[in-house]
C-alpha cells in the first residue's frame, strides 16, 4: 500500500509541475530573453543575431538581449544553453559550427543531437574565397595553381578552430587536395587584419564580414560559395563558375532552446522568428550583407532539426580526413 501510494503522490507531482510549466508557458514571455551567441560581439553570427533579435522582440513584447559568450568555436556557449533552465528564457543562435563541433571536439559538455530543441533555421550566409590583394594569381584556378605550387607556404587564415573560416578553409583544402599552413586566429577581426596587412594569404570567411572589403577593392576576391551568383557581389563568380564545385557552402544559422522548453514556448519563438524574417528591414540588412532570411518552410523545428542531422553526417568525414581536432 505504501508502494501503491508513493506512486501515485509521485505521478500527481509529475503531472502538477507539467501543468505548473503549461500555465507559465502560456503567458509566456513575462519578461526578457536573453540569446546567447557563442561568438565574439561584432562578428559575422553576431550581426545576425542583433538583427533578429530586435525584430523578435516587437513581436513578442519582451527585449531579447543578445549576449556574447565566446570561445572553443562556439561549443562554451553551446553548453551553457544546454544546462540552462529549459523555460523559454535563454535562446541559442548558433552557425554550422552547431554540426561540426560534434566531430571537432573531442569531448563536449553536452550531446549535440539531444541537449537541446528546435526552434527554426534564420539565415544561410555564402562564404567568399579570398586573398591579400597583392596576390600574383588573377582567377581562381591560378590561385590553386599557385597554392599546389607553394603548398608548404601559402597561409589559410582563420578566426579559430570551428569558426566559419575554419571550416571553409578546410573545405578549400579538402576540395584542390592539397594541404596548406592553417593560421588560426582568436577572432575574424584579427584574421582579416593581417590579410589586409598581406601577413596571410588566403582566408575564406562569410560575406557578412567580407562584403565591404571586397567593395572597397582591400582583398582580392575569387569566388563565392553559394549556387548562384550575389546581387550586392554581381561581379564575383560562383565557385562552379570558375572551376571548383566542391567548395559551394553555405554558414547557416538556426535557433534552439534547451531540451525540455515547453512547445509553447517553442510556438511563440518560432512564431516570432517567422515574422522577423519577414520584416523588411531585416531583409534589406541581409541583403547589404550578402544573404537573406530563410523561408517560412525553413523557419521552424523540423527544418532545423532534419538540417543539423544531415550537416553532422557531411561534415563528418571532411573533418576526419584533415584530422583538425580540437580538446
Amino acid at each position: 500500500m505504501k508502494t501503491l501510494n508513493a506512486f501515485i503522490g509521485a505521478t500527481a507531482l509529475a503531472a502538477l509541475s507539467l501543468f505548473s510549466a503549461s500555465a507559465n508557458a502560456a503567458g509566456y514571455p513575462e519578461r526578457q530573453i536573453t540569446m546567447i551567441v557563442p561568438f565574439a560581439a561584432g562578428g559575422p553570427t553576431d550581426t545576425v543575431a542583433r538583427l533578429v533579435a530586435e525584430s523578435m522582440s516587437k513581436n513578442l513584447g519582451q527585449q531579447i538581449i543578445v549576449e556574447n559568450v565566446g570561445g572553443a568555436g562556439g561549443s562554451l556557449g553551446a553548453g551553457r544553453v544546454a544546462s540552462a533552465d529549459a523555460d523559454g528564457y535563454t535562446v541559442l543562435l548558433h552557425h554550422i559550427g552547431m554540426a561540426t563541433s560534434a566531430t571537432l571536439y573531442r569531448k563536449l559538455s553536452y550531446d549535440t543531437l539531444n541537449a537541446f530543441d528546435y526552434v527554426g533555421l534564420v539565415t544561410e550566409v555564402p562564404m567568399t574565397l579570398l586573398a591579400r590583394k597583392d596576390m600574383e594569381a588573377k582567377d581562381l584556378k591560378g590561385l590553386i595553381e599557385y597554392a599546389k605550387a607553394n603548398a608548404d607556404k601559402v597561409t589559410v587564415a582563420n578566426a579559430g578552430i570551428g569558426a566559419a573560416s575554419h571550416l571553409c578553409g578546410m573545405l578549400f583544402m579538402s576540395a584542390i587536395e592539397t594541404p596548406l599552413v592553417t593560421v588560426p586566429y582568436k577572432g575574424t577581426g584579427p584574421a582579416m587584419t593581417d590579410l589586409l596587412g598581406g601577413q596571410v594569404d588566403i582566408m575564406c570567411d562569410q560575406t557578412t564580414n567580407t562584403t565591404k572589403q571586397i567593395q572597397g577593392g582591400t582583398v582580392k576576391a575569387y569566388a563565392v560559395t553559394s549556387p548562384e551568383r550575389l546581387d550586392v557581389l554581381k561581379d564575383l563568380p560562383t565557385v562552379t563558375e570558375a572551376g571548383l564545385p566542391g567548395l559551394t557552402v553555405g554558414i547557416w544559422h538556426g535557433l534552439y532552446t534547451p531540451k525540455g522548453t515547453p512547445k509553447e514556448a517553442i510556438d511563440k519563438l518560432s512564431a516570432a522568428l517567422k515574422v522577423a524574417l519577414k520584416d523588411q528591414n531585416v531583409a534589406a540588412r541581409f541583403a547589404e550583407l550578402g544573404t537573406k532570411p530563410s523561408s517560412e518552410q525553413d523557419a521552424t523545428p523540423e527544418a532545423l532539426k532534419a538540417k543539423l542531422e544531415s550537416e553532422i553526417a557531411r561534415w563528418k568525414p571532411i573533418i576526419e580526413a584533415a584530422g583538425q581536432y580540437a580538446d
